[in-house]
């Protein structure tokens, strides 16, 4: 996936869970961030940062922030991407444990939830949650970095499609390089760490994959071992 327009910032601070101050050339801009998440381990005042211009003139913010520097390597913080970026590499084939589908949807509904992606192959049919990550702890990419019961809902979901015969898969998008392993964070959400288990010990496949981050692009790379 490819962003437009890109500029390059200091990070300086973020007042609120949706706005970072940042320094583009020599001057303070209040930019959007794409990821309501805590970030707390990349949103270090200093950090070199990636902002992607708008080109609506009705924004109130010019810049959108879409990937923040840590350790000399870009670490992509853009919430929306991940889905764009596990699409990508599901059409042309480069998650091999579900193989190249004739068909995809995004966004298609499934009980109470709306799975992020839906696919047919060879006369099967199955549904792909993608979960962006950003939590590098140690090199162990770690999800989620703050509860998120709508995450817990949707592997119960996944479940229960298993159970009525589709292929049900969660992929877990890491949005750097340089992570050896990926690991529920149970610490911050022992109730999504238990479902991915119960997930997992029902035939719901558990993935995970790096990626290469530049300054205008993010693509899936490499699978990553998975601890649960």
């Amino acid at each position: 996936m490819k962003y437009e327009n890109i500029k390059e910032g200091i990070f300086l601070s973020r007042p609120n869970r949706f706005i970072a101050e940042v320094l583009v050339d020599g001057k303070t801009e209040r930019v959007h961030v794409r990821n309501t998440g805590r970030l707390g381990e990349l949103m270090i005042s200093g950090s070199r940062c990636i902002l992607e211009e708008g080109n609506n003139p009705s924004r109130k913010t010019r810049y959108s922030l879409t990937a923040i520097e840590k350790g000399g390597q870009l670490v992509n913080i853009d919430s929306q991407i991940p889905n764009a970026v596990a699409a990508e590499a599901l059409e042309n084939g480069q998650i091999s444990e579900i193989g190249i589908p004739q068909y995809i949807k995004r966004e298609v509904k499934y009980g109470s939830s709306r799975f992020d992606i839906y696919y047919e192959k060879d006369g099967r049919k199955g549904f792909v949650e993608v979960k962006g990550v950003t939590l590098d702890v140690n090199s162990t990419a770690m999800f989620p970095d703050a509860p998120t019961e709508r995450g817990t809902k949707h592997i119960h979901e996944l479940v229960s499609a298993k159970s009525e015969g589709y292929e049900c898969s969660v992929l877990f998008v890491i949005q750097m390089k340089g992570i050896t392993a990926f690991a529920p964070n149970t610490e911050r959400d022992k109730a999504f760490a238990d479902a991915l288990k119960t997930a997992y010990n029902a035939g719901v496949n558990v993935l995970a994959y790096d990626c290469v981050v530049t300054e205008d692009s993010i693509l899936l790379d490499k699978p990553i071992e998975i601890k649960l």
